[in-house]
């Protein structure tokens, strides 16, 4: 059985698209951030970093497995599976070169544009809104090649991006509102992978 220990932000939300996709049994641990439940011993035992999402998987080959860092998490159980991300070749390095540009860029530069954003610091949010937009506009000129991130196959990294660009999308709206809705390429791109059902399920997660 895989224990996803998670929470509702974006990088949480990754690993339960991709274990709806793949049709997987799993459990949810809940780790409430806003209760610091990152930095209990029983989480630190799985997550050294106190980071949310960490995954224990009971059956990995050659026992046990616990894991951490959400791009490794996709990387390993995509793998596992055989789906969403190709054994070898081009096709792979393509996935992987997009799942990293997410991990290096769309997730830490959208997050301190979340953070300072409801700072009193224009500098510093008129900076993080300067590079949100170009990272906006690599994707949306990505998408404009094909269909999906990666290629025309939907990948690992489809769902690595997806969360942050709603998350964006929801809370930064007075910030990139405009630029997102300019993007022909991203919202055809939104309305593709925010209708597959996996995705409808993940995003709808909430702690019971």
């Amino acid at each position: 059985m895989i224990t996803l220990h998670t929470w509702t932000t974006p990088n949480g939300r990754k690993p339960i698209i991709l274990l709806e996709e793949l049709g997987t049994p799993y459990d949810i641990v809940p780790v409430d951030l806003g209760k610091r439940q990152q930095f209990e011993p029983a989480f630190l035992a799985i997550s050294p970093n106190n980071k949310i999402p960490a995954l224990v998987d009971d059956d990995a080959a050659g026992g046990p497995l616990t894991m951490f860092e959400s791009g490794a998490i996709l990387t390993y159980l995509a793998e596992k599976h055989g789906q969403f991300l190709p054994a070898a070749g081009l096709a792979r390095y393509r996935v992987l070169t997009w799942l990293h540009w997410q991990i290096g860029g769309v997730g830490p530069m959208f997050g301190q544009l979340g953070f300072f954003s409801r700072q009193d610091n224009a500098d510093a949010t008129g900076h993080f809104v300067e590079e949100a937009e170009r990272l906006l506009g690599v994707l949306d000129k990505q998408l404009s090649k094909s269909a999906y991130l990666a290629g025309d196959e939907y990948s690992i990294a489809d769902i690595a991006v997806y969360p942050w660009i709603m998350a964006a999308t929801e809370r930064l709206g007075s910030q990139l509102g405009a630029t997102l809705e300019s993007k022909a390429s991203l919202q055809r791109w939104l309305g593709l992978v925010g209708g597959r059902p996996a995705v409808r399920k993940a995003m709808a997660w909430a702690p019971g």
